[in-house]
């Protein structure tokens, strides 16, 4: 057993500083009640921290030399190598040194690297268009291993870069697997094959989806403000994302398909270049392109058919409505 506080340092590279953002947002209880309780020790945060300059690099001297113990190097935002592999485009400031150096130095040394968000996972948003910055995530490139770590990298602890994916993140999603991490219940076998923690990633957003009972019977929105089904016209991929969003809700109440918007798999790599626009659906021969996971093709037209000559007409108006144009039907349950 440890017998003091996890240690956390905090780096935020090339990103929008959106998964921190994403962290304050935890409730019941708050971050800073989370931590105390949790036995989390923050050691250091660029934008919640008060220590900058010199206290900063004294800090990151003594980790590095051992007198300081780093129990987990949380890294937000991509990895930049570029310019030409120097990683200058992003400097630690007062350092003259690139981030992504200080990043590898000190993951050399902590007990477990997490990834927070899909800049830092697999490169994001960041990464996106021509990649001017050669941004990458810490032990990803898109879907290849390797990154700023190298595919055979592991932390002192033995682990894989843990990839805490989103876009932004979860705060219960950070926060719980720092929680597991202090717990010492986190391991290899407790992550995918991208090296997302399995309690939200064994998960579909399609599940809990308010939508579903339009999914169930193909009745489909057809603009952005209708109730109906995101998938066949409107570019929702809840159903092949990763992701605990509707049974984990955001602030207690939210998630993207409940303010009506498709999800668009931002805890996967390369969700950032669909190869179209996010909110359409591509289709071939009038089927999506993007089946849910685990259904074939063949099965899906023949459900698909059968469940849309069955659709109530209360279903199919409002699938195409902003409102509920048709309420359920109120019929005795009771028998006899």
């Amino acid at each position: 057993m440890r017998g003091r506080p996890l240690s956390v340092l905090w780096l935020q590279s090339g990103g929008c500083g959106g998964c921190t953002m994403s962290l304050l947002c935890a409730e019941s209880p708050d971050l800073a009640t989370l931590f105390e309780t949790a036995g989390i020790r923050l050691l250091w945060h660029p934008s919640l921290s008060e220590e900058t300059g010199e206290e900063v690099l004294a800090l990151f001297d003594r980790i590095l030399a051992g007198d300081e113990p780093l129990d987990v190097l949380c890294v937000e935002g991509a990895l930049l190598r570029g310019p030409n592999g120097s990683g200058r485009f992003h400097l630690l400031a007062g350092t003259g040194r690139p981030t992504i150096a200080w990043a590898r130095d000190l993951a050399a040394v902590a007990g477990t690297v997490v990834a927070v968000g899909s800049c830092a996972a697999y490169g994001g948003i960041t990464a996106g268009g021509e990649n001017i910055a050669d941004a990458c995530g810490l032990q990803y490139e898109g879907s290849r291993p390797g990154g700023a770590l190298g595919r055979e990298f592991r932390a002192r602890g033995a682990m894989p870069v843990v990839n805490v994916a989103g876009c932004p993140t979860h705060p219960n999603w950070v926060t719980e697997t720092l929680m597991l991490i202090a717990d010492g219940a986190l391991s290899a076998g407790d992550l995918d094959a991208f090296q997302r923690p399995r309690f939200y990633a064994d998960h579909l957003v399609h599940h809990g989806c308010p939508r579903n009972e339009y999914y169930e019977y193909k009745a489909s929105a057809e603009k952005p403000s209708d109730l109906g089904c995101l998938m066949e016209n409107l570019g929702c991929l809840g159903t092949q994302a990763h992701a605990d969003c509707n049974t984990r809700l955001w602030n207690g109440e939210g998630s993207c398909t409940r303010g009506g918007y498709a999800c668009i798999n931002c805890t996967a790599p390369g969700f950032e270049e669909p190869g179209h626009p996010f909110q359409q659906t591509p289709k071939f021969a009038g089927i999506p392109i993007g089946l849910p996971t685990d259904m074939p093709k063949a099965w899906f037209v023949a459900l698909a058919s059968l469940a849309k000559a069955a659709t109530p007409e209360r279903v199919r108006r409002n699938a195409a409505a902003d409102r509920i144009v048709v309420p359920p039907t109120i019929r005795p349950t009771r028998k006899g």
